[in-house]
This record gives structure tokens, sequence and C-alpha cells, in this order.
């Protein structure tokens, strides 16, 4: 029974903090705090890594843009390319009403473009028996996503907390990365603005 109630509450405890930090990236919006000017990104407030070099991840569960599995995605693998990564979990609000209708409106508008790569991964921290390697193909599923998504769980080495959010040092979920060409951080935040995302993207060739 207490097993119970200490999961109800984690949980009523994470919505509400999502829903806190929505609230708080509502009134970021209004302030335009997120600004792309030529070909760098500047925000008021960074987070984690931002500004320095991407370091490798080690995520071993990967599917394609059909939910297929297919071999690990390595950051090596997409040398001179740009990346989008999208950090979610599939219990997460903000993830659902937010982030991934962000992601679906940027790689709408990039599917023509080649030399930027989306990749979603569950980046698992808490949770781990409801944010399941099912549900994130669930989630893929639902918001008819073709590109790789995988199951980030973690390992002992980073205290089996997803391995992005460790070595990135994300957040939280919903969370967006942006990795230039010469793996390069460029944005570590959970508050983007769409539409410019958009118009710097199309701006890579």
């Amino acid at each position: 029974m207490q097993t119970k109630l200490k999961k109800v509450l984690s949980r009523y405890f994470y919505t509400t903090l999502t829903i806190l930090l929505f609230i708080s990236c509502t009134e970021a919006q209004k302030k335009e705090n997120f600004n792309i000017k030529g070909k760098k990104m500047n925000t008021t407030k960074s987070y984690g890594i931002e500004g320095l070099k991407a370091p490798e991840w080690n995520i071993k569960d990967w599917v394609d843009g059909n939910g297929n599995k297919i071999a690990p995605i390595n950051l090596s693998d997409l040398k001179g390319k740009f990346k989008v990564i999208y950090c979610f979990q599939s219990w997460c609000p903000g993830c659902h009403s937010i982030g991934l209708p962000s992601l679906q409106a940027m790689t709408e508008a990039l599917k023509d473009n080649d030399n930027v790569k989306f990749l979603a991964v569950q980046t698992v921290f808490e949770g781990s028996s409801s944010n399941t390697y099912d549900k994130m193909l669930e989630v893929q599923k639902k918001y008819n996503l073709k590109i790789p998504f995988a199951q980030d769980n973690g390992d002992e080495s980073t205290r089996n907390i997803s391995n992005i959010m460790y070595n990135y040092r994300t957040g939280g979920t919903p969370w967006f990365i942006f990795i230039d060409q010469d793996d390069n951080v460029i944005f570590n935040d959970y508050h983007l603005n769409t539409e410019k995302a958009i118009e710097f993207l199309q701006t890579i060739k």
C-alpha cells in the first residue's frame, strides 16, 4: 500500500512540476528570450553543456521511422550533419501538449533537408515501469513521426538514469538539444520558439 502511495505521489509531483515549468516557458516566450541571429542561437539563460562539444551517447535500443529495430545510432554516425534531439517521457504532459507538436512541425518543415537529422529519445529518469520501450513505440506511432526513436534508460555508469540526461545535463522533459555540424551544442533547453527554430534550420544547407 505504501509503495503504491509513493508511486502516486511521485507521479503527482512530476506532473505538477511539468505544469509549472511550462507556465514559466510561456512567460519566457512572451519575453522572446530565445533569439536566432544568423547561425548562432542565444538564450538569456543557458543550461547543461550549451556551447561545449557534444559527448558521444551510449544508447542501445533504437528503431527506425517505422518502428523497426535497427543498429544503435551514434553521434559519430552523423558527422557533418546538424542534429536535433528531442528528449521526452511518455507520461510527461508537456511532452504531449507542447514538445511533440513542436517536433512534428519541425520535421514536416525540414522533411526535404537531408542535412538536418532529427532523433527522438525517451530519456528515462523516473517512472521506468511506465516510460517503457513499448510506450516509446506508441508515442512514435501516435504522432506519425517518421524519424529514429530510442529508449534510453541509462546504466550503472549514469546512476541508472538516461545517458543523454546525465551527459548533456538536461533538466527533464520535454527538452530539445541542437548540435551543429561540428558537434558543438548550440541549444540545450526546454523552451523552444518553434517558428524561429524552423527559420534557422531552413538556412542549413
